[in-house]
């Protein structure tokens, strides 16, 4: 997958994500966008199809849900650094059980709860 981690989770999850060499991920210490502001973070994703990857839920599912076309939302709840890294792992398998995972997630958004319970949904809503 193509994630973008966001500043509030560790870059060591980028990192550690980019070692499989099955995921490309990026955080913003990366390429000098630590501090960044949200609407800057989520035109960089869209602009480069890379699914979000945060703990700031409130923020970026109203952002997210602003937009026509969006390559999803993954939220994550706040954990350790140990257990983002598994939460994503799971939220990536999981994600191949229904397909192309870059594909399942564009317009969705997956809230994952610290016990790892997956919720799924689009965002913006269908009509």
């Amino acid at each position: 997958m193509e994630l973008f981690i966001d500043e509030c989770l560790s870059p060591s999850l980028a990192a550690e994500l980019n070692a499989t060499g099955f995921h490309v991920a990026q955080h913003p210490r990366d390429f000098g966008g630590l501090g960044d502001p949200d609407h800057v973070v989520l035109r960089r994703c869209v602009d480069n199809n890379l699914v979000i990857v945060t703990q700031n839920a409130r923020d970026f599912r109203a952002l997210v849900a602003t937009e026509e076309i969006h390559p999803g939302l993954i939220i994550l709840p706040v954990a350790g650094k140990a257990r983002s890294k598994e939460l994503v792992e799971q939220a990536i398998a999981f994600l191949h059980t229904l397909g192309d995972p870059m594909m399942v997630m564009i317009n969705s958004v997956l809230e994952i709860t610290s016990n790892g319970s997956m919720r799924l949904y689009d965002l913006p809503v269908d009509d």
